[in-house]
């Protein structure tokens, strides 16, 4: 019996440690994200729509926990007020400036309220200060706008083959150019007749200039093309001297 009775009070007692223990873990923990633990000071800002934000969410600042949000209320039919609880030690980071908006704990996450770099210039937010917002994107709205891309793309690719079946029917200008072998033969016959027009032309200069008639007026435009030849060189020289000189 007294056996019975010792077995009843061990368990008893490991059962209350326990269950002390489990509490003891459970108040540093909530305190801990609650910042009960560690000096902080406020900060508020105002939304019109703090879409899902509440409160006990966590509060980043350069993609660190710095807080958590303390109280949300609203103030009127177009205004929100946030009240958040920043710890003391990273005070001097945020700036007067900064901007709160409102983002995600990854893509499917809760809600956090990240406060945005201020300038280096501006002087420390102080306790009890109202700092500027942006407001949240919703994901009906971009639902709605993912929604419209998908239609003018749905549209696009439907014009592209209407206008790939025409061609490939030889419809329309691209498609007779594509299917008809008439047209590329007579571009290929076009470029042939180019070729043998160019090569003539060639031909005809070079007798030209063989001719006793025009062979002045080569001959004069040869030496005008050396002149300017040999003055440009003439010139490139006098400047090499120049520079030589100047190094002396």
């Amino acid at each position: 019996m007294e056996s019975n009775t010792t077995k009843f009070k061990v368990r008893l007692g490991l059962f209350i440690s326990g269950g002390l223990i489990i509490l003891v873990v459970a108040i540093f923990i909530i305190g801990r994200q609650k910042n009960l633990f560690v000096p902080v000071y406020e900060l508020t800002t105002t939304f019109y729509n703090v879409s899902g934000l509440q409160v006990g969410n966590n509060i980043r600042f350069s993609g660190i926990n710095v807080g958590t949000v303390d109280n949300i209320k609203i103030i009127n039919d177009s205004t929100v007020q946030v009240d958040m609880l920043i710890q003391k030690n990273v005070q001097k980071f945020i700036k007067s400036d900064c901007e709160a908006a409102i983002g995600s704990a990854g893509l499917i996450g809760d809600r956090i309220l990240i406060i945005t770099q201020g300038s280096s210039n501006a002087g420390s937010a102080k306790d009890g200060q109202q700092i500027a917002s942006k407001e949240p994107v919703e994901p009906d709205a971009i639902m709605a706008s993912l929604q419209v891309t998908a239609d003018n793309a749905a549209i696009i690719s439907f014009q592209l083959a209407s206008i790939m079946t025409k061609v490939n029917s030889g419809s329309g200008t691209l498609g007779r150019f594509i299917q008809d072998s008439t047209i590329a033969e007579n571009i290929n016959q076009t470029i042939v007749n180019l070729k043998k027009s160019s090569k003539g032309l060639d031909e005809n200069m070079n007798a030209a200039k063989e001719n006793f008639l025009f062979r002045g007026y080569f001959k004069r435009k040869f030496k005008a093309a050396e002149k300017i030849k040999l003055d440009s060189v003439g010139k490139k020289v006098e400047k090499q001297k120049e520079i030589e000189k100047k190094k002396k």
